[in-house]
């Protein structure tokens, strides 16, 4: 690796050995965001270092147009927000400064450093749980620390704003070239610092079409476990970067082989693995990945739905064998029950869990259409979804009986209308139904003019 220079002059010429003119990679400021610009231009006007960092630069390098932007700097957090009216000051495991645009964030972080175990202040910063994992970290060092503070070296590549030059630290670009992901430093204890660094190193293989290298997946399988640790709401904005990233089929492969799905969702394990499960996951997913590639809305809900859809029934069928429930309350009940097992480990937020319950109940009613029923289960916000898993249900169980239904639905929706919903407003994710008028409805009760002149009285008196 490298070390910290404390002589200017040395650590100048440190930092060239790491340099890559403009002319020699392909980042232009046209393809960076025109905010990410704003405030790389105005930290290095201030006389602060700031360079873009992690996936952007690697996004840009491949080809592909980044999501986020991200800044590093040697500004302290609050000397950025000092600088930006539109900033907020984040985190207590690493501080961070988000510069709002609108529903734009543009995440400023300064420079990591090493921490001394000898040194008081660095103590107080930095805290570790018994196993490895940081707890806080909030020391600052220089770029050269920083680079070597990054999980995988495809992601310790920096652009710099003052001369339009990169800095490869740790060998980034000659694994990009490779289509080869690694760790920096000793995987385990990296991996012991941050669990989730697994679920990354999943997800950028499964994304960008990497290789994880040996050294970086031997340790994977072995510390999975560790997965049990990390707050279940940091899971769920993993998962959905997992799942949702338009690879979802293959990271879903990836998070299997690897041992890290069962700790994500070990109700699906919890019994054996179902086959009919895995084929509904993966079909859902192949679905999930077209939509996305065709620019479509896809919802976490629905891949949610997908996946416990058989340990549902499973402890449907259970409640009602133990308890002589009818299928109904045992449905309820069993919805209940395995919500609550899985927010344990992935805090699935309360609008979602909402329409997860709204396509199963669609589940039941769907096959009763008799009446008026059908223009209301039609009419329900969540029937388009529902409909849909009720295709896929037919499609993987093969039953001729939801086929049927399946096909009897989708004739009903070819001679009827459906009106659009406006998705922006309706805020309470409860469902909405057409609802019949009512037959006989209160009418207001009228009083003889005598009366009316009587009241009139008696209330100016």
């Amino acid at each position: 690796m490298f070390t910290k220079n404390k002589n200017n002059k040395a650590q100048t010429t440190t930092l060239d050995i790491y340099k890559i003119p403009r002319d020699q990679h392909s980042i232009s400021r046209k393809d960076i965001d025109e905010n990410a610009l704003k405030v790389l231009y105005r930290l290095h006007n201030a006389g602060f270092r700031a360079l873009l960092v992690g996936g952007g630069v690697r996004d840009l390098l491949l080809g592909l147009k980044p999501k986020d932007f991200d800044i590093t700097t040697n500004a302290t957090p609050e000397e950025v927000k000092a600088l930006f009216r539109n900033c907020r000051l984040i985190g207590r495991r690493f501080r961070l400064a988000h510069i709002l645009f609108g529903r734009e964030v543009i995440e400023v972080a300064t420079f990591r450093g090493h921490h001394d175990d000898k040194d008081a202040q660095d103590i107080q910063k930095v805290k570790q749980s018994q196993e490895g994992m940081l707890l806080r970290d909030n020391v600052y060092g220089s770029l050269e620390e920083d680079a070597e503070r990054r999980d995988f070296t495809v992601n310790a590549l920096y652009y710099d704003i003052a001369d339009f030059s990169l800095y490869d630290f740790c060998g980034g670009m000659s694994d990009l070239a490779e289509r080869k992901l690694t760790l920096i430093g000793d995987p385990e204890v990296r991996y012991r610092e941050d669990p989730v660094r697994m679920m990354r190193a999943i997800r950028f293989a499964g994304k960008l079409d990497l290789t994880i290298s040996d050294q970086c997946a031997e340790p994977i399988r072995r510390l999975a476990p560790l997965l049990q640790d990390i707050p279940a709401a940091r899971h769920f904005d993993e998962v959905i970067k997992l799942l949702l990233s338009g690879q979802g089929l293959k990271t879903y492969r990836l998070l299997k082989e690897y041992k890290l799905l069962q700790m994500l969702f070990p109700i699906l394990f919890k019994d054996g693995e179902d086959d009919n499960a895995n084929a509904i996951i993966e079909q859902a997913l192949i679905d999930s990945d077209a939509r996305i590639a065709q620019g479509k809305r896809v919802t976490p809900a629905y891949i949610y739905a997908v996946m416990l859809w058989y340990p549902l029934e499973q402890r449907v069928h259970a409640i009602s064998f133990e308890s002589g429930m009818d299928d109904h309350d045992a449905f309820l009940l069993a919805m209940n029950e395995v919500l609550s097992i899985q927010v344990k480990t992935i805090a699935i937020p309360k609008r979602f869990t909402a329409t997860i319950r709204d396509i199963w109940m669609l589940q039941l009613r769907l096959p009763r259409f008799g009446g008026k029923r059908a223009q209301r289960v039609y009419h329900h916000i969540k029937f388009r979804a529902a409909f849909d898993f009720l295709s896929l249900r037919a499609q993987i169980e093969q039953s001729s009986e939801l086929a049927e239904l399946t096909a009897w639905w989708q004739e009903y929706q070819e001679h009827n209308k459906l009106p659009e919903h406006n998705y922006s407003r309706n805020t309470s994710n409860k469902a909405t139904e057409v609802k019949p008028e009512h037959k006989n409805p209160s009418k207001k009760r009228k009083y003889s003019s005598s009366k009316r002149k009587t009241k009139a009285i008696n209330n100016n008196d």
